[in-house]
């Protein structure tokens, strides 16, 4: 292959990730990205099948779960079914499908395992600090009985 095809393919495959990246809460295909980068639909899978992991639109789907779990987890007053929504999915259900697919968990439920998750970090944290302030103590003890 050319050394030139090789690099046009590549700038394809990296301008196409960043149309993802900017633009995966609309409705995008293949065709539409391949037109708005001036090339077809058949380049740009071969610029995905050469340089990327996944397919066009197993990225795409990878950007939009992993905003939606990223809002489940930090906005946790957003419903899910608005998630769906700014994630470019017009059915919640769709949305919750697609998700319980990546994740094992629906939507609903992986939110809540988060919650218990962070609760469990605060909790192991403060429990930490507070055994690093006995041992701190303990030390300190040690070092007055020495003197």
């Amino acid at each position: 292959m050319h050394p030139r095809t090789i690099s046009d393919r590549q700038r394809l495959y990296l301008l196409a990730r960043v149309v993802i990246v900017r633009h995966y809460r609309q409705e995008l295909t293949l065709t539409e990205v391949a037109r708005a980068l001036s090339s077809s639909p058949r380049q740009l899978q071969r610029a995905f099948a050469q340089f990327g992991e996944t397919t066009f639109r197993e990225d795409l789907l990878a950007r939009r779960m992993a905003v939606g779990a990223q809002l489940l987890v930090e906005q946790r007053s957003i419903p899910v079914e608005d998630v769906a929504r700014l994630v470019g999915y017009s059915e919640g259900a769709h949305f919750a499908s697609a998700f319980r697919r990546r994740y094992g968990l629906s939507p609903a439920r992986f939110r809540a395992a988060a919650l218990v998750a962070q609760r469990e970090r605060a909790s192991d944290a403060a429990a930490l600090g507070a055994q690093r302030e006995r041992v701190s103590h303990a030390v300190a003890l040690q070092a007055e009985e020495r003197s």
